[in-house]
C-alpha cells in the first residue's frame, strides 16, 4: 500500500516502513507525528483519489532525527570588474520514518 501525502509543503510517494527526508518539522527526535492532507491512496482494495484529499486518511510516523544536507556553493562574477561574491547555504531536513497509512 501506498500514499501521496503532502509533507511540509512538498508532497511525496509514502510507503509504511520508508524513511525519507522532509523540511525541518518542529518536532523533537522519537516524537510521534501525523499528517492528513492525503491526496490518493493505493492498497489492495483499489486506489482511492481525493479531491483534493481523501476524508478519513492519515499518515503516522516518527522523528529519527534532524540533520542537514549537502553544502550549495553560490558564486556571482562579473569579468573585468572586480566583483566578486561567494555565498554558501546548508538545507535543514528532518528524517522521518512512515509507520502506517489509515484509510
Amino acid at each position: 500500500m501506498f500514499a501521496i501525502v503532502t509533507i511540509a509543503g512538498q508532497q511525496f510517494k509514502v510507503e509504511e516502513g520508508q524513511e525519507i527526508f522532509v523540511h525541518r518539522l518542529e518536532a523533537k527526535a522519537g516524537d510521534s507525528v501525523s499528517f492528513d492532507t492525503v491526496h490518493l491512496t493505493s492498497g489492495d482494495a483499489g486506489t482511492t483519489v481525493g479531491t483534493p484529499n481523501v476524508s478519513g486518511a492519515g499518515i503516522g510516523a516518527t522523528v529519527i532525527d534532524h540533520v542537514k544536507g549537502d553544502k550549495v556553493v553560490i558564486f556571482k562574477k562579473k569579468r573585468r570588474k572586480g566583483y566578486r561574491k561567494k555565498n554558501g547555504h546548508r538545507q535543514q531536513f528532518t528524517k522521518i520514518k512512515i509507520d502506517s497509512i489509515t484509510v
